[in-house]
């Protein structure tokens, strides 16, 4: 394994062929070169008069009908950069396919947050997290996976601007003019990780009045409650605009047991659901001498002799941790925002974009669970309490590992976990004209903290309970003492752990109870300056162009008090924790990364016979990161329109992401998964797999859940590399004007990547490769009975992927009649492939085929996903209607070698799940005299519940990242305008 020096490493390349030697690179270099040359003659060669009032860097964003690209457009028109482009200009419809969903979409859906409204979108797919994930949504965050590709392949920007904290619920919604969404990768324009896609939050930018809301929600079963309280306030003129924007939420956390198919852990065993505890129970999980398992008798206080315990059964006696999980996370967020701009003179304006939100979220899991081995520490066969006469666990000084102890110390209550969360990020600059043509300039400074702080309570201080659990005896004066009658421990009192009900053993594992804290802090710095406008006339239109460069740095630091905590600076793994819940490191780390970009736009033909308009659009970025180098990235797009009504549009690019700072430098952190052993009845063939198993078949897991390290590559010692690869789009738009309101769009899409960052590898996939292709098997670390202590998850670059599918959109404005205004759209995405090969040339590691399918270590991707909705309008009412499709999918492979069934006990069971509508429904009315709007709304009206997905979901037995767990929900909002 590398040392962590290897990270920093300049010369480390995202391909080996060099970028400047790609045809599509050179190509496209050529042609910006080309424009770039004739750029100082062309731009001097222009009139200097003033420019006109819609090239005002003041003037406000709209989205306008589409005209023949690259002609005059009107003066009454406003230029625009629309987001996938750096490109200045008047056309709502371009090479771009976006999806946009504008304020009166958000009011309508009632969300007082984004993220819920975002991730139904049909192009979104996957992880996301989001508030219901539990034990991983408790920080009351969502993000964006579009493609299903990962939230790290989807950039968040602010206006244009890159924000460093990807959770969209901190934005606030009473802010927001428009979201546009970008299916599309996008790296020529926005560098790094943008690859599934860019959402793009466009604020407005001018207010007048002052204005109040208030909303409140509840689920059907009284629970779930939301309050959300908003006051924005504006005022505009001429020369200046300045908003103030602040809003107050909070939600209430949903447990487990509050709904019925989250109420239990639950297996499909044989064909049959059965409740899955954990192994970690009260009463024990105990390998005797004889390599049996047992566990202690019910009501048994005091064991003293092997007779106090019988045969362990894990129907009987398994833990069921679900009362202590979540499938909503309870959380507050407090946002204060301020955006403004003033004009100093005719041809310079400043502005500043300031965003501040505090976000506190808590979460509970069940009570601190013991794994002797998989937490690392031994019990001694000394201890005086100890009636096996056997050691159990692993003596970290030897490596040895010995019998597996497995106990949960209920005793202590749960453990529970409190969030801070501060994200602060302003953007502030000058942008104006040069006073020559309608060349138009921007600099700016976009800074951001992000400090996240939790505090874990009800862990334990494991150092001092190992010694606790040493060699103990009892002493000449009736006392049992740590240590052995010649060696005495001072301030140690024995525990008796095979007994964690004993009033004595509470009251000293008490004394050892400890609240960690840890905190991350990261911080970004950009600095950018851009130009844009146009260079030349040719026959068919103006020739634009647009440039810059900017420079960001990144830094990130994890501290914890957490006992035993340690720097990192060896790249050692194993052996830094003494168990996986009490993980814990110190590590900081940054890097730097330096861009130059430009795209120009070039009209072709234009008002003729079959081409009303024929564009091409041309863009390159070079970027050089401190961490892995340099690499330039470009892209080619084509617009045609054949007639008025139809734009045919298609775009290759090239992508790229270079590993972000978490991925480089995040520090170690503990946890569990619910995952199978791939050497449940093992009987030989692959020893690096399978270390110590007994090849006789009878080797089972004794607990469903494996304990896991995670970390970035730095603390693993690991070089990771960019990732690349190429987008591809070719779609048209249609709107006919012999059917005046109608709409119609269709995208075909395709990404293939290659060196893929993995970040959070799942304990399947690892045993998977290292099962079948030998690799990555030192992660795996196994005691001596074969049983696995735990597996470590760092961040590694592991294959290829490919995505393709077809985005598809119907819209249509109805004619206005007697019963007022409606409007009708569908939005949809056939996802025809998704692809990951981990070892590619590996003909041994099979390719994981995920469309259709639910794939556990990348989410779920039915083929089909869609958006309906009907909106109506009538003097001061309105009412929406939003249908969200799901598609059938399915859980397991029918292939028995893929080990990955949907049945705990059978291989190649394949389970089908069917498709899933939602219908969420609201309506409002405008009190004109009063200045009020009173809304109110369902969701999921028909109160369906998720699907069962048993052991392959999340603790709540279903796919959370998908479905809605909360069941119907009302909601009510009033605001008042002044």
């Amino acid at each position: 394994m590398l040392s962590p020096d290897h990270a920093y490493s300049r010369s480390a390349r995202p391909e080996t062929t060099p970028l400047w030697q790609r045809p599509l690179t050179r190509a496209i270099q050529t042609g910006l070169f080309l424009t770039l040359g004739m750029a100082g003659y062309s731009a001097m060669a222009q009139d200097s008069t003033a420019p006109s009032a819609d090239a005002s860097p003041a003037a406000a964003p709209s989205r306008v009908a589409a005209a023949p690209a690259g002609k005059a457009a009107s003066k009454t028109l406003d230029s625009v950069v629309v987001t996938g482009s750096l490109i200045r200009r008047v056309d709502a419809e371009t090479a771009n396919p976006v999806t946009v969903v504008d304020s009166q979409q958000i009011a309508a859906s009632g969300k007082p947050t984004v993220g819920d409204l975002l991730q139904r979108l049909p192009g979104v797919a996957g992880n996301a997290t989001n508030p219901g994930i539990d034990n991983g949504g408790g920080t009351g965050a969502s993000t964006v996976s579009l493609r299903g590709l990962g939230d790290n392949r989807t950039l968040v920007l602010v206006n244009g601007h890159r924000v460093a904290y990807s959770d969209v619920n901190s934005i606030p919604s009473n802010m927001i003019e428009r979201i546009e969404v970008l299916t599309d990768g996008a790296a020529s324009v926005y560098g790094s990780d943008a690859i599934g896609g860019v959402v793009n939050f466009i604020l407005k930018d001018h207010y007048n009045g002052v204005q109040f809301s208030a909303d409140y929600g509840m689920s059907q079963h009284s629970d779930g409650n939301r309050r959300n309280f908003s006051f924005l306030a504006g005022h505009s003129t001429k020369r200046a605009s300045l908003m103030l924007a602040v809003t107050r939420q909070s939600q209430n956390g949903i447990s487990a047991t509050a709904r019925p198919y989250s109420r239990y852990a639950l297996a499909l065993e044989n064909g049959v659901p059965t409740r899955l505890g954990s192994s970690a129970t009260p009463s024990g999980l105990i390998e005797n001498a004889a390599g049996q398992y047992v566990t202690l008798n019910s009501g048994v206080s005091g064991a003293t002799s092997l007779s106090d315990y019988h045969t362990y059964s894990g129907a009987q006696d398994s833990y069921n941790y679900q009362p202590y999980n979540l499938i909503n996370t309870p959380q507050e967020r407090t946002n204060v925002s301020l955006v403004g701009s003033f004009k100093f003179n005719r041809h310079v304006e400043g502005y500043l974009d300031f965003f501040y939100t505090k976000t506190s979220s808590a979460s509970i899991i069940a009570p601190v669970p013991i794994f002797a081995n998989g937490d690392d520490f031994m019990v001694s066969k000394d201890s005086y309490y100890n009636p096996f006469g056997v050691n159990f666990g692993t003596d970290r000084s030897t490596g040895n590992s010995y019998n597996d102890f497995n106990t949960r110390l209920t005793s202590l209550g749960n453990r529970d976990f409190a969030s801070q969360t501060y994200n602060m990020q302003v953007t502030t600059g000058l942008r104006g004209d040069f006073g020559v043509g309608n060349w138009q300039w921007n600099a700016d400074v976009n800074y951001a903290k992000v400090r996240q702080k939790t505090e874990s309570n009800g862990f334990l201080d494991y150092p001092k309970l190992e010694q606790a659990l040493g060699p103990s005896f009892l002493s000449s004066s009736g006392v049992v003492t740590c240590g052995t009658a010649a060696n005495p421990i001072s301030n140690c009192t024995p525990i008796n752990i095979f007994n964690v009900n004993d009033p004595n053993t509470v009251a000293a594992l008490k004394k050892l109870i400890v609240n960690p804290v840890t905190e991350y802090s990261y911080t970004m710095k950009q600095y950018e300056a851009s130009a844009n406008g146009d260079l030349f006339q040719l026959p068919a239109g103006s020739v634009s162009l647009a440039v810059g460069m900017s420079y960001r740095q990144e830094s990130q630091s994890d501290t914890t008090d957490t006992p035993g905590a340690v720097a990192i600076s060896s790249g050692d793994y194993a052996g830094l924790c003494n168990v996986v819940e009490d993980c814990g490191s110190v590590l900081s780390g940054g890097y730097n990364v330096k861009e130059v970009y430009g795209e120009t736009l070039i009209p072709i033909l234009a008002d003729l016979p079959g081409a009303q308009a024929l564009n091409i659009d041309l863009g390159s970025r070079w970027s050089d990161y401190s961490t892995s180098g340099h690499t330039v990235n470009s892209k080619v797009a084509l617009e045609w329109r054949p007639v008025g009504d139809l734009l045919v549009r298609g775009t290759a690019s090239q992508v790229f992401r270079a590993p972000n700072i978490s991925e480089l430098y995040a520090g170690f952190a503990g946890g569990a998964y619910s995952a199978t052993d791939i050497c449940d009845g093992y009987t030989g063939g692959h020893p690096q797999a399978c270390e110590n198993v007994p090849t006789n078949g009878s080797f089972q897991q004794n607990n469903a859940q494996i304990g896991v390290k995670s970390s970035g590559s730095v603390a693993a010692g690991y070089n990771l590399k960019p990732e690349h690869g190429h987008s591809y789009d070719l779609g048209l738009v249609y709107d006919p004007h012999w059917v005046h309101g109608l709409s119609l769009s269709a995208d075909l899409w395709r990404i293939n990547l290659k060196d893929t960052i993995v970040d959070g590898l799942d304990p399947t996939t690892i045993m998977d490769e290292c099962y079948y292709s030998s690799k990555l098997c030192s992660l795996i670390k196994r005691s001596g009975n074969g049983q696995i202590n735990y597996i470590n998850l760092p961040t590694v670059n592991l294959g290829e992927t490919w995505a393709s599918g077809i985005d598809s959109t119907i819209q249509y404005v109805f004619a206005p009649t007697h019963w007022g205004q409606f409007t009708a759209s569908i939005n949809g995405t056939y996802l025809s492939r998704y692809d990951v090969d981990t070892a590619p040339g590996d003909s041994s590691v099979a390719t994981t085929h995920c469309a259709g399918s639910y794939c556990p270590s990348y989410g779920e991707f039915p083929h089909w996903r869609g958006l309906g909705t009907l909106s109506w309008n009538r003097g001061n009412w309105n009412a929406t209607w939003t249908m969200r499709y799901i598609g059938r999918t399915r859980i397991g492979n029918s292939d028995p070698a893929a080990d990955y069934s949907a049945d705990e006990n059978i291989n190649g069971v394949v389970r089908k799940i069917g498709a899933y509508v939602y219908n969420n429904v609201s309506a409002g009315y405008t009190f004109s005299k009063l200045h009020t709007t009173v809304s109110a709304g369902i969701d999921n009206l028909a109160n369906k519940q998720p699907p069962m997905f048993y052991q392959w979901g999340s603790n709540s037995n279903t796919d959370a990242y998908t479905y809605d767990q909360i069941g119907r929900y009302f909601w009510a909002r009033v605001a008042v305008s002044l």
